[in-house]
Parts: C-alpha cells; sequence; structure tokens
C-alpha cells in the first residue's frame, strides 16, 4: 500500500471462544488476536467470563505488549472476546479501545466490532436528544445505547430491533452474561469465521485466526447471520436479507493476511490473478509486442507480494527480492518534513544494489493512495541504480472515500483525483504508471457483484453522508483521463 504516513486503515478484528468446560480464555484469545494483529495496531483487549461477572482488559498498543499477562497464567473460563484496532470512527484513544462492557437492564454486555456504521451521526443525535451520555468517540458504542434503550423486554429482541436500526458494515461479536454471539451484516461488507474445535468454538475475522488454534472445521458466518452460542448448543437466526452483497473488495486486494481465507477465497490466489491481470492489460495496451517491458518485477513489501508473482508468472519477466522490509521499524507515521518522511520510509524499506543495478524494474504495489511514499521508493531505487521503474498498481484508482470500515482520506487527498497516470508518474518519478481496471479487477473474483467497489467508482449501496458538493468538487483529471483511456 503506496500513502504518505499511515496506510489505510486496516479496520479491526476480532476474535471469541466458547467452551463447554473450563479454559483458560484469556490465554487462548491473545493467539488468534495476534494473528489478527495486522487488521489493527493500535489497541488491544479482551473481556472474559470470571465468577459469574465480565472482566475487560485494553490498553493502546500491540497485542503482545497489552495481552502477554495473559500467557502462562491460568484464569479459567469458559467464554471471552477479543479486539485489535484501527481506530475509521474515533481517535486512537484509550476510551475507544475495544471490547466495550455495559450493564445495563438487558444484563452484562461486552461487544467487540468490525466495520463502520454509516448512519452513526442521525442515529447519534437521536440518542444524545433522548439524554443518552456517550463515554467514546467509537460508534460501537452506539449498539450498547440502542440495546439498553429499547422497550423490548428481552435482550434477544432488543440485540435484533438495534441490528435493525444500524445501517453499514458490522462483523461482531458480544457477550451477554454467559451467551456468546456473533453477528455479521446483511451486506457482509466484513469476513467473519465460526469454526469448531472439540468442545470448543472459536470465532475469528480470518481464517489465520483459526488455523493458529488448529481449527480446521469452519465456515464463514453467513451475511446478516446472529449465532447464539451456549450450553444448549448453536443456532443461528437471520436478519432480513439486503437485496445484493457488497463484500469488501480491499479484504483482498490488500487488508487481509496472505495466508488467510476471506469470502471463502485465498487471499493468496486472488492476488495472483490481479497481478496477472495487470501483467495481460500491460501486454494489451503495449499493443500486443512480445518485448517486455522490465528485465525484473519487484513487489513492495509484503501486501505486494503475491501480486507481484503473479505479474512475474504472467508476464514471463523474472521476479526478484528488490526490496527488503525492517520488520521492526513499526508502522507509518506521518512525519512534519520531506526529508523526515524519506528517512521513515528507508527505515521501513530497503532497496538490494545488486537486484536493481542497471534494470528496467517492474515495481508492483496493491494500491495508491497520497502517492508520497511511492515518490520516496522511486528514488530509493533510482539511487540503487535503476535504469527505468514501472509503477503497477493490482487495484483500480481509488477516487472515493469508503463509510464501511476503510480509512480512505478525502477526495482532495487522494491523488488519483488530482492527476492523470502521466502525472503522477511524473510527480512520483516513475517512467510509467498503471493501475488494473474495474473490469479486470472483476474477472479476477468469482461472484464479483457480490463485491463493493464503491472507493473506486463512487456508487454506494445505500445513502452515505457524503455532500453534493463533494460528490461534484472532483469531476477529476483521473476520471476524465480514465474516459479517455489513460
Amino acid at each position: 500500500m503506496t500513502t504518505q504516513g499511515p496506510s489505510l486503515g486496516h479496520h479491526c478484528g476480532v476474535a471469541a471462544i466458547y467452551s463447554r468446560q473450563d479454559v483458560n480464555i484469556p490465554e487462548k484469545l491473545f493467539f488468534p488476536l495476534f494473528s489478527l494483529q495486522h487488521r489493527g495496531q493500535e489497541s488491544a483487549g479482551i473481556a472474559y467470563r470470571k465468577g459469574g461477572h465480565t472482566v475487560v482488559y485494553k490498553d493502546v498498543g500491540m497485542v503482545s505488549a497489552v495481552l502477554s499477562r495473559y500467557v502462562g497464567v491460568d484464569r479459567p473460563s469458559r467464554v471471552g472476546i477479543g479486539h485489535v484496532r484501527y481506530s475509521t470512527h474515533g481517535g486512537n484513544k484509550l476510551e475507544n479501545a475495544q471490547p466495550i462492557l455495559v450493564t445495563c437492564n438487558k444484563g452484562e454486555i461486552a461487544i467487540a466490532h468490525n466495520g463502520n456504521i454509516s448512519n452513526t451521526a442521525e442515529l447519534k443525535k437521536q440518542l444524545f436528544d433522548e439524554g443518552s451520555i456517550f463515554q467514546t468517540t467509537s460508534d460501537t458504542e452506539l449498539f450498547l445505547h440502542l440495546i439498553s434503550r429499547s422497550k423490548k423486554s428481552t435482550f434477544h429482541d432488543a440485540l435484533f430491533e438495534s441490528l435493525n436500526m444500524v445501517r453499514g458494515a458490522f462483523s461482531m461479536v458480544l457477550t451477554h452474561d454467559d451467551e456468546l454471539i456473533a453477528v455479521r451484516d446483511p451486506h457482509g461488507f466484513r469476513p467473519l469465521y465460526i469454526g469448531f474445535l472439540d468442545d470448543t468454538v472459536v470465532i475469528a475475522s480470518e481464517t489465520c485466526g483459526l488455523d493458529i488454534l488448529q481449527v480446521r472445521d469452519y465456515r464463514s458466518v453467513e451475511p446478516g447471520e446472529v449465532i447464539f452460542i451456549n450450553d444448549e448448543g448453536v443456532r443461528s437466526e437471520f436478519l432480513p436479507p439486503a437485496p445484493t452483497l457488497h463484500q469488501c473488495v480491499f479484504e483482498l486486494i490488500y487488508f487481509a493476511r496472505p495466508d488467510s481465507q476471506v469470502f471463502d477465497n485465498s487471499v493468496h490466489e486472488r492476488r495472483k490473478k490481479m497481478g496477472a491481470a495487470l501483467a495481460l492489460e500491460d501486454h494489451s495496451r503495449n499493443g500486443g509486442q512480445s518485448e517486455p517491458i522490465g528485465d525484473i518485477v519487484v513487489s513492495v513489501p509484503d501486501s505486494g507480494n503475491s501480486a507481484a508473482l503473479g505479474y512475474a508468472e504472467a508476464s514471463g519477466i523474472p521476479f526478484d527480492f528488490g526490496l527488503t522490509r525492517n520488520h521492526y521499524s513499526g508502522r507509518s507515521f506521518i512525519m512534519p518534513t520531506t526529508s523526515e518522511r524519506e528517512m521513515a520510509v528507508r527505515m521501513k524499506l530497503h532497496p538490494i544494489k545488486e537486484v536493481i543495478a542497471g534494470k528496467r524494474v517492474v515495481l508492483v504495489d496493491d494500491s495508491l493512495v497520497r502517492g508520497t511514499t511511492a515518490k520516496s521508493l522511486v528514488s530509493l531505487l533510482r539511487d540503487a541504480g535503476a535504469a527505468e521503474i514501472h509503477l503497477r498498481l493490482s487495484s483500480p484508482e481509488i477516487l472515493w472515500p469508503c463509510f464501511f470500515g476503510i480509512d480512505i482520506p478525502t477526495r482532495k487527498e487522494l491523488i488519483s483525483n488530482r492527476m492523470s497516470n502521466r502525472q503522477i508518474a511524473e510527480y512520483v518519478g516513475a517512467d510509467s504508471v498503471r493501475f488494473l481496471s474495474i473490469e479486470s479487477l472483476k474477472s479476477c473474483l468469482d461472484a464479483p457483484s457480490n463485491y463493493c467497489y464503491s472507493c473506486f467508482s463512487g456508487t454506494y449501496p445505500f445513502p452515505v453522508p457524503i455532500t453534493e458538493q463533494e460528490k461534484n468538487e472532483f469531476a477529476t483529471t483521473a476520471e476524465r483521463a480514465l474516459s479517455r483511456g489513460e
């Protein structure tokens, strides 16, 4: 992911465990949350039942720092949930860390949520006007207010009433007293899996969170499915279905771990297909000429690796490790000056000069947001002696903000809203820049009509909080360029 400062927000990750026997739930939750760390690095937390009450521990920081206290210390329990967070709604503050726990007229409820509620503003105003007091700026807290203020007499009925009031993306896990509940919104925006191992049920955002516990028997939580897990077993009910599914295609492009399945697809295989489709588009745009545009294919690690392999296989251009990543550099962050931002890139990514020098390099990444990091990367490769640099992105141009769990900047900040491909190439210092077309992206997917492409097309599945002025402010250079086939 090529961007200035932070990459696109990784949404969040959720995990949950229910056991028929007492086990060390906090320790067991540590491992799937550690596997889901890529989905959120700002805070981590767990909630579990202890002595008839729910206990929550959470803090700002990574799973290894926040939750390692639970490894090796026995804390018997039967149910718990966990969360890793990237702030798509609400800032990076401790009060916004999850799970969130309340005790109300419906019992003790803890919740961990992956997604974004697009009608947050109107619901929050309604609740505020009715006297609700909010402790966080997270949209997740809305669910708890809706449930507690419901006039329905049971938690079950209040839960369904509340779920039917919210609009947007929500894959979530809840505990209600000793019961575990898993929910996926009817549009299926975010992935969620349920797995079974002996007397244990495990929930996780991706299958890598199940694999670490050696769970082999699993399935997707269906869109609109609400799963109740308790001593009586596992049962499902369903919310009213959406007219169509809108699974987030960026889960396959960038967010999910390559060894995971999401939406019942191998992430690695789909990314390879996207890279291969990008190579075929290059071949077609070059008039079908057999002369390759580069001598080597280099990925921007780690999210560009699979697409780069696919590009290399389809183009016949050899793949090589021209960039290495320092995995101890931490997350990218916005630096105040250009030189400091360039230093942040050099701290994370390093060219291998012996691979790069004198070569025409096809540099493959998953997407382009603001372009500043791409500029620094191209400069690094030039300094390493690259003869030519052709930047290839395995996603279409990002032109629109997301309201379903991705932290995409405003239209004004997105480089593809200001520049054509030629202008972007000039800005970042590359010899050429090309993106995968939406049509080719769809060709890489099974059932492409089941995916959301709003950030590329601006066509949203339902009304979102974007003004007409924002819609029309950028009848963009890129959109005009796309119509000309640039």
